[in-house]
């Protein structure tokens, strides 16, 4: 299966829907294809801090992800049917347009059985907010990956400390950029650069093993 993910590094768009549908025809398990596509784009992040690739590969191997997504996402939320009521509001912060990192952190709870509540990119504090209201999720994903988006977090937690719900929500910050002292600045409770051990810290995060 490994062909795959060299597909999605190189680009080669009706090759990755080819190798996909092929897979799953044969049987293949989901949650590998998604691990291959992940892989893919670890490939591509490489050849971009190498610039071997620029923004404008980004963006393709971005949207080749998304489009493989479409057809893995059914089969894997089929095969891991919901064992939790546990809602997660997701989004990128206010400032930044960046979602891949959100979708595949997005897709990974849904198969892990969370209620994904995905809000997009660009989101400002108050709309998490009234997701939060909406949905009273007791968990906060935020995501970034460029710099400034340090203080939308930091203003989001504000916010939701303004409007009494930090005691009962619990907030994780990701991307490429987040650290332990990002966390700290922010007023998080937890902090992860990679989308499986992000997963992992939200099942901490509600207390409780899916």
């Amino acid at each position: 299966m490994g062909h795959l993910a060299e597909a999605i590094a190189d680009l080669k768009e009706d090759e990755v829907r080819e190798l996909v549908q092929r897979h799953i025809a044969d049987g293949a398990d989901p949650s590998l294809l998604l691990a291959e596509c992940r892989l893919g784009m670890d490939i591509v992040g490489q050849r971009y801090r190498a610039k071997e690739y620029f923004l404008s590969e980004l963006i393709i191997s971005g949207q080749i992800f998304k489009d493989a997504m479409k057809i893995v996402e059914p089969l894997l939320l089929a095969q891991n049917a919901p064992q939790t009521s546990v809602g997660v509001v997701l989004g990128t912060v206010k400032g930044d347009i960046h979602d891949l990192g959100k979708d595949i952190v997005g897709t990974l709870l849904k198969g892990s059985g969370f209620e994904v509540h995905d809000l997009g990119v660009d989101v400002p504090p108050q709309r998490f907010v009234e997701k939060l209201v909406e949905t009273q999720a007791p968990i906060l994903a935020l995501s970034g990956l460029i710099t400034p988006a340090f203080d939308s977090m930091k203003q989001t937690v504000e916010a939701l400390r303004d409007a009494g719900l930090r005691d009962r929500v619990k907030v994780i910050i990701g991307g490429g950029i987040v650290t332990r002292k990002a966390m700290e600045y922010v007023g998080a409770d937890a902090f992860s650069d990679d989308a499986a051990e992000g997963v992992e810290i939200c099942r901490e995060l509600a207390g409780r093993v899916i």
